[in-house]
This record gives C-alpha cells, sequence and structure tokens, in this order.
C-alpha cells in the first residue's frame, strides 16, 4: 500500500491579493472565512479609509492595476504561503445597460487583460474574479478563462443568485474560481429556497424620515423627497408599481411607450423577499424599487450597506468628514456583496481539504 506524495498541508496559510478591492467587500468575506489579505489595490482614493478602517492588517494602495507589476505583488506574500489573486474589474463595459454601445474606448475595458497579466507573471495557486454575468459576453472573458487553462488552471465558472448564499438581495453575478493544485468549485447554495429577506435584514432598525439620519449612526440616512415624490411613495405599496398610481402621480416619461416597461422604479421593496439588485443609485427612491417597505423614504445608505451584506458597523467614512451621499451610494453598489466573498473563501478552502484527502488517500 503506497501513500500518494503530499504537496500541500489543508492547514496551509492562504494569503490574498485583492486587486479593484474598492471600500473591501470581497476582502472583508475572505477574512471572515480565515484567509489572510495582505493587501487591496484601488485607483479610488476615497476606498482608502474604508478598506484600511475595517479589514486588520489588509493594506490599501492607491494604483491603477495596469501599472501594477509582478514585483509589487509578490512583495506582499509571505515565504510559503498559498496565494490567492484576486480580481472583481469594474463591470460597466460588460453590464446590460450597455449591450448595444460601442465600449471598445472605455478606459475599464483594458483591465481584465491587466489581470490576466499578473496571474501569468505571478502563477498564484488560487485565482478568483466576480462580475456580472453578461461578461461571457465579451471576448475579453474568453481570453482570460482560456489563459488559465492554458496555464494549467482548473477552473469553475458560473452565473450565480446571492440570494442563494444568504445575501438579502436578488442579485445575480458570475463568479469563477481557478486552482494550480487540484479541482475547484463553488461550494453548493447555503440558503436556496430560504432565501434571507428584507425584514430580516434591515427590520430592526430605527425609523427615520426622508432627508434625515439617525443621530447614533450618520450613514443611517434617507435622500431628500420633493412634493410630488412623496405623494408617489405614499400612492404605492409594496411589490406594487407606478402603474397602481393615480393617473395625475405618473411620470412624463412613464406616458411614452418608451417608458412603460420601466416598472420597477418608484416602487417598494417587500418585507418578506429579498431586496432587489443594489446599484450605484440605490439610495434614491427613482432609480429603481428602492422604497422602504413601509417608511415614505428611500432606503437609508446604512441598509443598502447591510443589503449588500457589510456589517453594521462597517466604515464609510470619518464622522468628522463630508458626506457625499452619491459617493457612499457608489461604493457600496459597486461593492462585492461580503457574504459573497465569504462563501468564495469557504470554497477556496474546500478545495485544499479536498486535495489534501485525495492526495493521502491509500492507493493500492
Amino acid at each position: 500500500m503506497n501513500m500518494k506524495t503530499k504537496k500541500h498541508d489543508h492547514n496551509q496559510t492562504i494569503e490574498a491579493v485583492d486587486l479593484f478591492c474598492g471600500v473591501g467587500g470581497l476582502t472583508a468575506g475572505l477574512l471572515k472565512a480565515n484567509i489572510i489579505v495582505k493587501a487591496g489595490y484601488d485607483i479610488e482614493i476615497s476606498c482608502a479609509y474604508p478598506y484600511e478602517s475595517n479589514n486588520k492588517g489588509a493594506t490599501f494602495i492607491q494604483r491603477d492595476v495596469q501599472e501594477v507589476t509582478k514585483e509589487d505583488i509578490e512583495a506582499h506574500y509571505s515565504k510559503g504561503a498559498l496565494r490567492l489573486l484576486a480580481g472583481c474589474a469594474p463591470c460597466q463595459p460588460f453590464s446590460s445597460y450597455n449591450q448595444g454601445k460601442d465600449v471598445r474606448n472605455d478606459k475599464k475595458w483594458p483591465l481584465l487583460y491587466a489581470f490576466a497579466r499578473l496571474i501569468r507573471e505571478v502563477n498564484p495557486e488560487f485565482v478568483t474574479m466576480e462580475n456580472v454575468p453578461d461578461v461571457v459576453k465579451h471576448e475579453v472573458y474568453h481570453d482570460f478563462v482560456e489563459n488559465l487553462k492554458k496555464q494549467g488552471y482548473s477552473v469553475w465558472a458560473q452565473a450565480i443568485l446571492c440570494a442563494d448564499y444568504g445575501v438579502p438581495q436578488m442579485r445575480r453575478r458570475h463568479v469563477l474560481l481557478a486552482s494550480r493544485i487540484g479541482n475547484i468549485e463553488l461550494i453548493a447554495p447555503t440558503h436556496q429556497g430560504k432565501h434571507v429577506s428584507v425584514r430580516k435584514a434591515i427590520g430592526k432598525l430605527p425609523a427615520i424620515q426622508a432627508g434625515q439620519h439617525h443621530e447614533k449612526d450618520f450613514l443611517h440616512r434617507s435622500s431628500a423627497l420633493n412634493s410630488i415624490n412623496l405623494q408617489r411613495i405614499r400612492a404605492s405599496k409594496p411589490g406594487e408599481t407606478w402603474r397602481n398610481w393615480p393617473e395625475e402621480l405618473r411620470a412624463d416619461c412613464h406616458r411614452k411607450n418608451s417608458g412603460k416597461t420601466y416598472v420597477s422604479v418608484y416602487g417598494r421593496m417587500e418585507w418578506d423577499k429579498p431586496a432587489p439588485t443594489m446599484t450605484t443609485l440605490c439610495y434614491g427612491y427613482g432609480n429603481g424599487r428602492f422604497g422602504h417597505p413601509e417608511q415614505d423614504r428611500a432606503i437609508s445608505l446604512r441598509e443598502a450597506a447591510i443589503i449588500q451584506s457589510f456589517p453594521r458597523n462597517y466604515r464609510f467614512v470619518k464622522k468628522d468628514d463630508a458626506l457625499s451621499v452619491s459617493a457612499i451610494g457608489r461604493m457600496i453598489g459597486n461593492a462585492v456583496p461580503v457574504k459573497l466573498g465569504e462563501v468564495v473563501g469557504q470554497s477556496i478552502l474546500n478545495s485544499l481539504r479536498s486535495q489534501y484527502r485525495n492526495l493521502c488517500t491509500p492507493t493500492n
């Protein structure tokens, strides 16, 4: 009876570098899964405070990923650690909102190629990427996957519903996992058929009014509503649309044929269902189904962050700094849900444990 040669210990440390890290949604999730995150790179300096103040031990580096070198990345990893390189490139060029538009000159377009270059040069043991499902419609994505396979990576890639993994919103994302040391796949859904509802996520937060914030949490603030929008939200019921309003409350754009199909705007969320996808404009009542289920206001920034599965106490700006609702809304909407990041981390650890078991299985 022989034992297969053991190459990697299942207790071996995994260290990560998070490219396009934003405010740290993926990093926070990886840390919850007990993966050490050494650094996050992003071009937006406004992300530095939330990234570092919430994610102990992770250093924020303001840098365009296209300018990051192999030496930059390798300097973060400890000797002997298994290396994870994560890169959730901005999704705007791949979004369904841009389908039919010429985005070839979008400055974000080459970022996936920059990520592929760093993978080729650093050759980490693990890779992960998250993006919109429509990323698979683009040549750059297929080049990215093909390059991984040529380098010997086992690749798992699939669109998933975040609500199936405990994120309280109907967000669909394309997740890719790759490993050089064995097969890898995302863990099975943890909440399929038992989604986390809006009520469970934000139902216990203190009531506030439109245009106000809570005295103990300045991020728990809601955008002001003008008189017509206040009438509209009072005429709205959870799950209904503007088609249920009195005719005089309907927006001019909805009277036109081109606007009749946009039924999700100016809507309230439903208490006992997951929220809709949080976007960069999720703080605005007229930007989607972002009305609070019963209070006459749009959801607050804190509620949007919680729906993105950020911890209740996650800090986005220093208390004494000027607060820009639009800037923080953009941070929250662009983030990888923390819970999804944790699931990615758990999946990588499961892959490592599985590889260890296989290597230690006796053969005749």
